[in-house]
């Protein structure tokens, strides 16, 4: 009985590897089997900054909020112990954004934290 290969699979397979490599330079975008290498590399860096994006970000948030706090008086850390004590739920995407584009908004809360 004569050997079955399923060549549209393996070909589609590649296909979209390769599909995946447009735009990489010298053999990664056309060689088999260097380019699946690039692109599962490539895959691995993605995954990985999905996470750090989320880490980059929220010490963005933290130093913004630190700046807008100190011109107050305070500190990162006693703004935001102030913040959990009161009953204002604000989280630091929010706080990042007032203090950085509406300060007078900032302030009140600000102000409403040392009450």
């Amino acid at each position: 009985m004569p050997r079955s290969v399923n060549h549209v699979a393996s070909r589609a397979r590649r296909k979209g590897v390769l599909k995946l490599a447009k735009g990489y330079f010298g053999r990664r975008k056309n060689v088999w089997t260097v380019a699946k290498n690039a692109v599962e590399k490539g895959l691995v860096y993605a995954y990985i900054g999905r996470k750090q994006k989320k880490r980059n970000f929220r010490s963005l948030w933290i130093a913004r909020i630190n700046a807008g706090a100190r011109q107050h008086g305070l500190s990162y850390s006693q703004f935001m112990g102030a913040l959990n004590k009161s009953e204002l739920q604000l989280n630091r995407k929010v706080l990042a954004d007032l203090a950085m584009n509406h300060p007078d908004a900032f302030a009140a809360v600000v102000n409403a934290v040392k009450k």
